[in-house]
């Protein structure tokens, strides 16, 4: 897996979030098989800053799909600020070896209705 897949989100302040992923392999443009790996993923306001809001990240089953799901409650994106973020999702397979396979910007909305 050599390619970082580009994807900017829209994230509703005080709402629930899911979006899902799939990925290919580069060489055979089918599923990725994640059987044997785990799935990691974090925004922050910018790539240095120390604090984060870390997505649950999970590989939906069957693990051979290559389809990931990141999640982020209304709790959770209810104390975001308004504005732009990054985002990335890293995959690490059962060697320990992290691959970066998703990147991008999260874009925060603050809503109206209360």
């Amino acid at each position: 897996m050599a390619a970082v897949y580009v994807n900017n989100l829209v994230v509703n302040a005080g709402s629930d979030f899911s979006q899902s992923f799939t990925l290919e392999g580069s060489d055979t443009n089918s599923a990725f098989d994640l059987t044997g790996y785990t799935v990691a993923a974090q925004m922050r306001k910018w790539a240095g800053s120390s604090s984060s809001t870390t997505f649950t990240a999970t590989i939906i089953s069957p693990d051979a799909s290559g389809k990931i799901l990141l999640r982020l409650t209304a709790a959770q994106t209810s104390v975001l600020k308004p504005g732009r973020y990054v985002y990335d999702v890293v995959i690490t397979d059962s060697a320990n070896v992290k691959n970066r396979v998703i990147e991008g910007m999260v874009l925060v909305t603050e809503g109206v209705t209360r």
